[in-house]
């Protein structure tokens, strides 16, 4: 039995902020964003919270796959910015939808977290242990970001997007892979409450997100293409037999550097960064999700996704949609 996508849908706050707005917080342009990203704009949370935007994108996969919220067995939320420490993202949704006969719990990830999530859901599936899995990618990160560090600040942008799995007999996913590197933890990171008790007073302030970027960069055009080769090797599908690549919204240059070393034109790479940027787990499947409401997808197709995030962590899924 194979785990295949039925539905999909995302939520992204209504607020949202363009370049221009953010020369007006540190020195940058329009100009320089988009040269060195693709980004034009990106969403903003006001009133929108994690789970308000991850059981949004829930609902509208949940109607799209005609699947009640009871009949859901298995719920995973990736994400890296819960409103609360404790309970999960995934326990709040839950609530929200009435998801009662549901395992539901977070995980963290960072940008791979959809994937890691496709790797869980998608083994339960296989074994006949769940019938039917929601998946959410969730974020909002504009509550990490510094917005003084023109760094970063123009980088991230706030939403969701989910997916439901089911059992079938046919199409799904194919193979995948998925790793680790926690050795470069701190190329990309955002440090959280300090130790603070009786016997020991630490800082009280929360860390901000933090990156190297020349070696993010570095590390995600090597990287990618070879998890991606190795998925494909295990799913006996050669990379011209792929009608799409769905990757990572993290940077305009890696996704075209990723195009190139996998010798594909870059037309089999759609981007929605210019318009959503960076939102870490919530990137692919919120990319998804729009290529499906725009009817660019079509059943029978073979697709690529993949990505890479904080850890250092990456993955790559081939499915039959």
């Amino acid at each position: 039995m194979k785990a295949k996508i039925i539905g999909t849908g995302y939520e992204l706050p209504v607020y949202e902020a363009d370049n221009q707005y953010l020369s007006t917080l540190v020195e940058t342009s329009d100009e320089w964003i988009r040269e060195r990203t693709g980004i034009g704009k990106r969403r903003l949370a006001k009133e929108e919270t994690t789970t308000s935007l991850a059981t949004g994108a829930a609902k509208k996969a949940l109607l799209k796959a005609n699947v009640k919220a009871e009949e859901i067995e298995l719920l995973i939320v990736a994400t890296i910015t819960s409103d609360t420490e404790t309970p999960s993202t995934a326990c709040r949704v839950q609530a929200e939808l009435g998801a009662a006969h549901a395992v539901a719990f977070d995980i963290n990830a960072a940008c791979s977290g959809f994937l890691y999530a496709i790797h869980i859901a998608e083994s339960f599936i296989r074994s006949g242990i769940y019938k039917k899995a929601l998946l959410i990618g969730a974020e909002t990160l504009s509550k990490l970001v510094d917005w003084t560090d023109r760094g970063t600040c123009v980088l991230f942008g706030d939403g969701a997007g989910a997916a439901v799995l089911a059992a079938s007999e046919d199409g799904g996913v194919l193979a995948q892979s998925v790793g680790s590197n926690g050795e470069k933890w701190d190329v990309l990171s955002c440090m959280g409450r300090a130790i603070n008790n009786p016997v020991h007073k630490g800082e009280k302030e929360l860390g901000y997100l933090k990156m190297n970027g020349q070696d993010v960069f570095k590390f995600a055009v090597r990287t990618v293409p070879m998890c991606i080769e190795d998925a494909l090797l295990k799913a006996d599908v050669k990379a011209e037999e792929i009608d799409l690549f769905l990757l990572h919204q993290a940077n305009q240059r890696i996704i075209q550097s990723v195009a190139k070393r996998l010798k594909q034109p870059e037309e089999k790479f759609p981007m929605n960064i210019e318009r959503c940027a960076n939102t870490s787990a919530a990137s692919l499947p919120i990319l998804l999700a729009q290529m499906e409401e725009e009817g660019r997808l079509h059943r029978g197709e073979k697709l690529v996704l993949s990505g890479f995030g904080a850890g250092l962590t990456w993955g790559a899924c081939v499915l039959e949609w």
